[in-house]
């Protein structure tokens, strides 16, 4: 068991295995592979098609149809997906669903379109690496998630596309493992207690599309119980073309930890501030966090951010949300409200900071009368989100 929690925090957190990780071999772990070929990764089973010889490298997803790429009873961890697909159209990797079972839960742990899934928010085909994904050219996907599993893991994945795809390849690479809930009849409740605070936790994702009204936020993970860690999220954001060439990208990010209500205990600066950079949003690619679209003329952002050097504990529940808010300077914010396009001023700021902070109308109409040409008018606005959340959780 510890042996396994080591690998598993190796994985999960981010860490370089050591030299003598890599040259030693833990007890109870076999290195499994499940493909077209092998769906419930057998020993022994691989390559058996047309006498060995690359007879079933890929399988057809018709329109409409479900096929389960991944069944495996025991205990194990998943340690790699690998997909490529002939069809790499923004229509194809919304409308590919994937989905995760732990455990023989009905319920998906996972469930969320395939490109979404994959740092692809937009549908944009861009090579890139990240401490969890990877794109080499833009043409396959990669994740390297630790997902740990006690009893049985289920893979699957639906079209719900009006097309038919015609060829997917996969791999899906996983530990199995012997011992994983092994050994707690014998310990005495104290052991078997501290064990159990210690237990791998299972992984989780969430989705969510959402074009929000004016002066609220866009839930990033939507309030969850139990215990466990928050690993981040991939977003594309729409961009509402009401709102012409201003920015959009000073919402803060806000987490709720355990009970927090009305103000959350983890609280940012800005949305490009929330992945590492400053002063609007361009293209980059890090381990933790990157832009991988970044298109002003046609209003499209794709973006990532990855807490696993700055980790996220919670241990009752938890909640996270980003405010719609953009900004531009003030006298062409004004001529967008003369317009009568739906957005509500919340603060100014210039030389000497932030000031005029509106929270009654008065306030708004006062201060905007002040304004000066240079001054930074932040306000709310309304743009079309897609978000997924990555996390543990202790119950499938």
């Amino acid at each position: 068991m510890r042996r396994l929690l080591t690998i598993f925090l190796l994985l999960a957190g981010g860490l370089r295995l050591s030299a003598q990780e890599v040259y030693t071999v833990p007890s109870g772990m076999q290195s499994r592979l499940a493909s077209p070929e092998n769906v419930n990764a057998e020993k022994g089973k691989g390559g058996m098609t047309n006498s060995g010889d690359k007879g079933h490298a890929c399988i057809p997803l018709k329109a409409g149809e479900t096929k389960t790429l991944f069944d495996v009873s025991g205990s194990g961890i998943i340690q790699r997906l690998w997909f490529t697909i002939e069809d790499r159209s923004p229509e194809m990797l919304r409308g590919l669903r994937l989905k995760m079972y732990w455990d023989g839960s009905k319920v998906p742990a996972v469930d969320v379109p395939f490109g979404d899934f994959f740092c692809s928010a937009l549908g944009q085909n861009t090579g890139f690496e990240n401490e969890l994904f990877s794109s080499p050219e833009g043409r396959s996907y990669n994740c390297y998630i630790a997902m740990p599993f006690k009893t049985r893991a289920r893979v699957t994945l639906s079209n719900t596309t009006g097309k038919d795809l015609g060829l997917l390849f996969y791999d899906i690479d996983f530990i199995a493992t012997t011992h994983f809930a092994a050994g707690r009849n014998h310990l005495s409740d104290k052991s078997r207690r501290q064990q159990n605070d210690n237990e791998c936790l299972y992984f989780h994702t969430s989705f969510n599309r959402q074009q929000n009204p004016v002066g609220t936020d866009v839930e990033l993970l939507r309030k969850i119980t139990g215990k466990g860690r928050f690993l981040g999220v991939s977003v594309g954001v729409n961009l509402n073309p009401v709102y012409a060439h201003t920015w959009w990208g000073e919402g803060e990010v806000k987490m709720y930890l355990d009970g927090d209500q009305d103000h959350p205990t983890i609280n940012g600066t800005g949305t490009e501030d929330y992945i590492g950079t400053g002063w609007f949003m361009g293209t980059f690619a890090h381990r933790y966090q990157g832009c991988l679209l970044a298109d002003a003329k046609s209003g499209r952002y794709a973006f990532y951010r990855f807490h696993i050097p700055d980790a996220i504990y919670f241990y009752h529940d938890f909640r996270a949300s980003m405010q719609q808010i953009g900004g531009w300077f003030a006298p062409e914010v004004k001529k967008l409200i003369a317009a009568g396009v739906p957005l509500k001023p919340v603060s100014l700021s210039g030389d000497k900071g932030f000031r005029g902070l509106m929270e009654k109308d008065a306030d708004i109409k006062a201060e905007l009368d002040k304004a000066d040409v240079q001054d930074w008018l932040n306000f709310y606005r309304s743009d079309d989100y897609a978000v997924t959340a990555y996390y543990y959780l202790n119950k499938p």
